[in-house]
């Protein structure tokens, strides 16, 4: 199997960080990094979710929505069993 060199940029305190933590597993960075696209080959996917930490505008609005028919801020109809929901919706 033939190799190459492959050139990134990065933050230097990110890659000091993920360099102690190879470590700490016992890899180096190359090992890790090889490790990781062998899994993006093998799943056809990058093989771990990518998420922000942070709820987007629409999500914030929807849970202080909740929170307002929590609160009772916003008086929502309540229904006690899904046959009722189910008629109220089809109506």
């Amino acid at each position: 199997m033939s190799t190459v060199n492959m050139s990134i940029r990065m933050d230097a305190d990110l890659k000091k960080q993920a360099d102690l933590m190879f470590k700490d597993m016992g890899l180096n960075t190359t090992t890790a990094i090889t490790m990781f696209l062998r899994q993006v080959v093998r799943q056809g996917r990058i093989p771990f979710e990518i998420a922000t930490d942070v709820p987007n505008a629409e999500t914030l609005a929807a849970m202080q929505e909740m929170e307002d028919i929590i609160s009772g801020k916003i008086q929502t109809k309540k229904y006690t069993s899904t046959k009722e929901l189910f008629q109220d919706l089809d109506a």
